[in-house]
């Protein structure tokens, strides 16, 4: 009996542990995208403050099923040597390609 109350603390140690494992699986491409770009900041500094506006913005924003999959489809795509140049904005969704 004296081993019982170790197995609840271990239940309680283990839950939120599990708990931040889950919700770290649960972004959608949008902010994968959002956050691959922060990885491109000149710093720390301004890839944390990235990395915190993103996060901020995505707590109050409902992304569209077909937002999703397009930031999906730019995941791939997005590089940071390239988002300087026109095609690397059109890459990871910085400009819309002009109409023909």
């Amino acid at each position: 009996m004296a081993g019982s109350p170790a197995f609840p603390m271990r239940r309680l140690f283990l839950a939120p542990l599990l708990a931040l494992a889950l919700l770290s699986g649960c972004k959608d491409n949008c902010r994968q995208l959002a956050e691959q770009l922060c990885d491109c900041a000149a710093n720390t500094n301004d890839r944390n403050n990235c990395l915190q506006g993103v996060a901020q913005r995505a707590s109050v924003t409902d992304v569209s099923s077909s937002d999703n999959t397009l930031c999906g489809s730019l995941i791939n795509g997005c590089d940071c040597h390239t988002v300087g140049t026109v095609q690397g904005k059109y890459a990871c969704g910085l400009a819309r390609t002009p109409l023909p």
